[in-house]
């Protein structure tokens, strides 16, 4: 027996797939598709929130150097508020690294619901339902690869031609 993909939920092999303790033998299912949800706003949302996370900073720094500027006070004045304004912006690196890395995350996992269906002895059955991406395309590509080998290989066919010879493919056209 062959493993193409085992998790805490979810365990492909090459005689079955096992999702949360129902087990689909390969041999009762005839096909395997998916089926993509409607985007969830939430992660949308969530993506929105740290872009502003991320261009905040800069922002503040950029209307901190125009108000400055805009003021005409003493140079002193001037400066002190140029100054807070651009430790402001400088604020935004040691954050920026750490808002990208979950914004590319957040990517990754996607932002629709994503289900796995498998006609099981002759009716449609929902094998899988979640919402990472990448974890999703990992246990449908392994499923893919368990019902390829599962399948017998058709078998070779000799025709033969109107010579009566047994046709073999050419090496040129």
């Amino acid at each position: 027996m062959i493993t193409y993909y085992d998790d805490r939920s979810v365990q492909v092999t090459s005689t079955a797939i096992r999702v949360d303790g129902r087990t689909f033998p390969l041999t009762e299912i005839d096909m395997v598709w998916h089926h993509r949800g409607s985007r969830s706003w939430r992660v949308l949302a969530g993506r929105g929130a740290l872009g502003a996370a991320l261009a905040g900073p800069l922002v503040a720094a950029v209307l901190g150097v125009a108000l400055a500027v805009w003021l005409h006070r003493s140079p002193t004045v001037t400066i002190a508020i140029v100054g807070v304004s651009v430790l402001v912006g400088l604020a935004v690196g040691p954050l920026a690294d750490f808002l990208f890395e979950h914004l590319d995350r957040s990517y990754a996992r996607g932002s629709r619901q994503l289900e796995m269906w498998a006609r099981w002895r002759g009716r449609p059955v929902l094998l899988l339902s979640m919402g990472d991406a990448l974890r999703f395309g990992q246990v449908y590509r392994a499923v893919q690869r368990a019902m390829e080998i599962n399948r017998p290989a058709p078998a070779r066919q000799n025709s033969i031609g109107p010579s009566g010879s047994i046709s073999r493919p050419r090496s040129r056209p």
